[in-house]
C-alpha cells in the first residue's frame, strides 16, 4: 500500500503524559515512536493530536472526592473513565514527544481542553456533538483515506478512527504503531467496535516506506 495524496496519517497522542515516567504512562508507550516515525516519511500529510485539558478537568479522578483513577462515573454526557491528572496545559507532561521526527507535520488539533467534556477523539468530543474542526479539514483538502497510529489504541485512536469511518473516510488503524491502556475490557471493546465499523487493522509493514 503507497500512501497518495488522498492518503492522511493522524498520530494520536504522543505526550510526554502518556510515554514511560508520564502521569499516566500506557504500557510500552514508547515502542510507538520508531515505527511512527518511519511511517511517516512514507505520508506526505501527516496531522497530530494533542490532549490538552485545563486544571480541574471533569475526566480527572481528583476532581471527584473519593474517587480513584479508571473508576468508571457517569457525567451530563454519558459514562466517563476517571484519570489520574495528565496533559495539563502547559506542562511539561502536555508536549508533543522530541523524538518524533516528524518536520512536515502540517496540523496539530488539540482536544479536551472543554473543562466539563472529555475528548478522546481527534474528530469529536465525549458528547458526540461538539466538533474539533478535524472532519472539514480533511474533507476540504480531499482527502479520502484515513491512517491511525498513536497512544492510546482503546481510547484516542479507536475514537478517532472510528470518527473517520463514520465520517466517510476510508480508515486503517495502523496496530504496531499504537500501544493499549486496556483498562475495564476497553481494548477488546475498541477492537470490536472497529470491526464492526469496517475499520482496517493493519501492521506498518503493509505501508509501502519511501
Amino acid at each position: 500500500m503507497k500512501p497518495g495524496e488522498q492518503d492522511i496519517l493522524i498520530v494520536v497522542d504522543v505526550q510526554y503524559d502518556f510515554l514511560p515516567g508520564g502521569a499516566l504512562a500506557v504500557p510500552d508507550g514508547g515502542g510507538v515512536i520508531a515505527p511512527v516515525n518511519r511511517l511517516a516519511r512514507a505520508f506526505r500529510h501527516v496531522v497530530l493530536t494533542q490532549d490538552w485539558h485545563p486544571k480541574g478537568h471533569a475526566s480527572f479522578a481528583s476532581s471527584h472526592p473519593g474517587k480513584q483513577p479508571f473508576e468508571m462515573i457517569d457525567l451530563h454526557y454519558g459514562s466517563q473513565a476517571l484519570w489520574p491528572d495528565h496533559c495539563v496545559q502547559g506542562t511539561p507532561g502536555a508536549e508533543i514527544s522530541r523524538d518524533l521526527d516528524i518536520p512536515h507535520v502540517q496540523l496539530v488539533i488539540r482536544k479536551g481542553y472543554n473543562a466539563e467534556i472529555d475528548s478522546y477523539s481527534g474528530f469529536k468530543e465525549a458528547d458526540r456533538r461538539t466538533s474539533t474542526g478535524l472532519e472539514g479539514y480533511l474533507k476540504e483538502r480531499g482527502f479520502q483515506r484515513v491512517f491511525c497510529a498513536g497512544l492510546a489504541l482503546d481510547f484516542c485512536v479507536a475514537w478517532t478512527a472510528l470518527d473517520a469511518a463514520a465520517a466517510g473516510f476510508e480508515t486503517y488503524v495502523i496496530e504496531d504503531a499504537s500501544r493499549a491502556i486496556d483498562t475495564n475490557g476497553s481494548l477488546a471493546k475498541a477492537r470490536n467496535d472497529m470491526n464492526a465499523a469496517g475499520i482496517r487493522v493493519i501492521g506498518s509493514a503493509h505501508i509501502e516506506a519511501k
